[in-house]
Parts: C-alpha cells; structure tokens; sequence
C-alpha cells in the first residue's frame, strides 16, 4: 500500500474519530433551550431596531426571559406585545402609555432667518460642523439635514421645506431619531397629547423674533391663561406638562406667535 493511501487512511480515521468525539460531546453537554424564548421572539415585532436598548429583538427576548428586561420594553410592539409576552411568561403586565416623537421646531425655511446658505452633504452633523452650529440664525433649531429621517426605519419622519416632521400614525417610539439629533430637539410625548410647544430656543424675546417668526418669545401669556397649570415658562421657553393638560387648547390660542401646535 503507497504511502500517499496511508496517510489519506490515516487522516480519514482521525476525522471519523473526532466527528464521532464533537457529537458525542454535543450530546453530552447539550443545554436545552427553554421553549419560551422563541415564543417570546415570535411575539416581538421583529424590527431590531435597538429602541429597546438592546441590539435586537433576539437579544431582548433573552433578556426578557432571564428577567433582566421588562415584559413591555419593547417600544415598537406596544400593548399587543406587552400582553402576549406576559401570557407568556405568566405575568401581569403593565401597558405603557403610546408616546411618538415631536420635533420642538417650527422654524422652516419661510419663517426662519439664515446667516448663510448650507450645501453639502445631507447631515445635521456635519452641518453643525459648521460656522456658528449650522446655517439659521436660531442656535436651536432644527438643521435641516434629514439625519432623524435617515435613522427611522418606519418612515415616520420626512423633511418638510427644512425641517423634519414626524407623522405620529407611523412613529412607534423607538427613540433613533431622539438620539440622533444633534440639537436634541427631538422628544417622546404622550401620543394622546396633541398640544405641545414647537420651539426649542432659550434666546430672550428681542432675538428670537429677528431669528423666527413661530418662536417662543418667553411672554408667559400661556401661562397666565392656563387655569389648569398646565403651562409654563422656564429658561425663557414655554413648556407644557401632559399630566396636567386637557388640551383646551387655549394657550395655542392666546400665544401671539404660534409656536404652541395643537
């Protein structure tokens, strides 16, 4: 027998007996899957989008079931998965509130002024880069450069004549787009709370009319009219507390420059 046969033999016999010793190890040491990871898995959404913090649905599933994530810390599957991973897991579960991303800015190109005009690449932060923090005359606006609507796997977010606008139906509160935002201009609000303050700047009165026409200019007068002390202004910019809002909507009404939305 040529030397060649022998040591193709040889090498064959040793694969054989290492396959044989790997299965009889898998078997051995085997650990059995607890079934209800993949029905976890298959009650998340599936759209791994990391608003959960996770880096995907898998790995929230697995955290879920080791007990070091909530039955509900998935933003995207909301009430529906909520309450089948807790039927699941045997648990009551408590259904957080709908939120979906809101945009303080209201200043798009025919209401704010610029001090220059951008061109290159389509991002807020190489904008912000920039002279000054981007091209608009207002520190706090919104840039322009679609980075949210690039991030939001749910085409909730668009640009509209310079400034993003969220469309709520779409938005499952994921969070990517708050992240993103250079300015942090972007936050979660209740779903269910359509008034909300469209202005992001803490410039005084004087400066914030030479720079936008739709911003706050600090003059309380929501305040004042609120009598449910829903509104408030601190910092030089109007905020509204959902908890306590009714949406009358009479502080949109009154404010004289129309950066409250409802």
């Amino acid at each position: 027998m040529s030397t060649i046969l022998l040591s193709v033999l040889a090498l064959g016999g040793m694969g054989l007996l290492f396959g044989v010793g790997l299965s009889y190890a898998g078997i051995m040491f085997k650990v059995e899957e607890d079934p209800r990871l993949g029905e976890i898995k298959d009650a998340l959404p599936g759209a791994n989008c990391g608003g959960c913090g996770y880096a995907g649905c898998a790995a929230l599933a697995e955290a879920i079931l080791a007990g070091t994530a909530a039955p509900n810390a998935c933003p995207v599957g909301g009430e529906a998965s909520a309450k089948a991973i807790g039927a699941i897991l045997g648990v009551e579960v408590t259904v957080q509130e709908r939120q979906c991303a809101f945009v303080k800015c209201g200043g798009d190109r025919n209401k704010s002024s610029f001090r220059y005009t951008y061109q290159g690449l389509n991002s807020c932060g190489a904008a912000m880069q920039l002279a000054a923090g981007g091209a608009k005359n207002c520190a706090y606006g919104c840039l322009g450069g679609g980075s949210c609507e690039a991030v939001c796997a749910f085409g909730a977010i668009s640009m509209v004549n310079g400034i993003a606008l969220v469309d709520n139906e779409k938005c499952t509160a994921c969070g990517k787009c708050v992240k993103e935002c250079p300015k942090k201009i972007i936050e979660l609000a209740p779903y269910k709370n359509k008034t909300r303050v469209a202005c992001s700047s803490r410039d005084n009165g004087k400066t914030v009319r030479a720079n936008c026409t739709v911003g706050c200019i600090a003059c309380k007068i929501c305040e004042k009219n609120c009598e449910y002390g829903a509104v408030h202004v601190n910092e030089l910019l109007a905020a509204v507390d959902y908890e306590k809002c009714t949406q009358c909507n009479v502080c949109a009404e009154k404010c004289p420059m129309k950066c409250i939305v409802k």
